[in-house]
């Protein structure tokens, strides 16, 4: 009797465990506080796409910007958003860290200077000071674009300004700064009456990126991150078709969003999303890891999604 009970049991407490792990959320470690950048995972939330998937999605701002990656390393995430240049740091660190998707598909940073002020030009800059925030990319990023028109690391003074790049420039502590969003800071600045002119990396000698990437662990063989793709990309898909009701929804759901600023960066970021976030351009990434190399800060050729 005893051994008849067990046989009966067994499939039930099986079943019982497949459950609880299915039903478990997949946590995702933003790469800052809620923002536009991340409307097509919002989106797949608010229109249901995550929950016809099976899925529950638990989105963590993190305390420190530089934590999601390590997050997700260490088995305490399942997901985290990071940039594909850090991406590429990352892993030559030893970070067990792969790419699942992108979000946005092309950069946003950009270098900005007052569009009222003396530099016109990016060799201008010759003897002015460049306000950054995050070090090594940034440096590669700007010593490249010096470079392309005449100029220097050695031309500028660099100058830490952690996270206080637009408050740097309006204040007139830097003349310049590196790493500001195109579709946030430079909104931010017209919006107080102090229009920047910007410079694209990618038009001054920078390969094309992906600016915001999701990854995972290596180790991760979780059924669920297929699902994941196929909700993401719906809410994708949903986001392009119905951008105002979009983000009607959203600034409902985050009333401390509800405002000029991120509506407007909302509209601007529409073009940046990865119509099929599940998408790798290896190409691309092999020459943006070559690129790195160059500048001696990560490995070529670039490691696989």
């Amino acid at each position: 009797m005893k051994n008849k009970l067990i046989t009966l049991l067994f499939p039930l407490l099986c079943y019982s465990s497949l459950s609880f792990a299915t039903d478990k959320p997949l946590t995702l470690i933003l790469d800052w506080f809620v923002n536009p950048n991340h409307a097509p995972l919002f989106v797949a939330e608010q229109e249901g796409f995550f929950k016809q998937q099976g899925l529950t999605i638990k989105f963590v701002a993190p305390a420190d910007p530089a934590d999601p990656p390590k997050l997700v390393a260490a088995g305490q995430a399942d997901l985290a958003i990071t940039y594909q240049p850090q991406w590429l740091l990352q892993v030559k660190q030893g970070l067990p860290l792969t790419r699942v998707a992108t979000l946005i598909a092309m950069p946003l940073d950009c270098l900005a200077v007052k569009a009222n002020g003396p530099i016109k030009e990016i060799k201008d800059l010759k003897g002015k000071r460049v306000g950054y925030s995050t070090g090594a990319i940034d440096s590669v990023m700007l010593n490249t674009m010096l470079k392309k028109n005449g100029i220097s690391l050695n031309d500028v003074q660099l100058v830490n300004v952690r996270y206080n790049l637009t408050q740097a420039l309006l204040t007139g502590n830097v003349d310049a700064v590196i790493g500001v969003m195109r579709n946030f800071e430079l909104i931010e600045m017209q919006l107080v009456g102090q229009p920047a002119r910007a410079f694209y990396p990618e038009q001054n000698g920078v390969p094309p990126y992906d600016e915001l990437i999701i990854v995972a662990n290596t180790k991760n063989n979780d059924p669920r991150l297929a699902k994941f793709l196929v909700a993401l990309k719906q809410g994708v898909t949903y986001l392009l078709k119905h951008p105002e009701s979009s983000w009607q929804k959203f600034a409902h759901n985050h009333p401390e969003l509800n405002n000029e600023l991120n509506h407007r960066a909302w509209q601007v970021t529409l073009p940046y999303f990865a119509p099929d976030p599940a998408y790798w351009d290896k190409s691309r990434y092999q020459n943006f890891s070559q690129f790195l190399a160059q500048q001696k800060l990560t490995l070529s050729p670039s490691p696989s999604p």
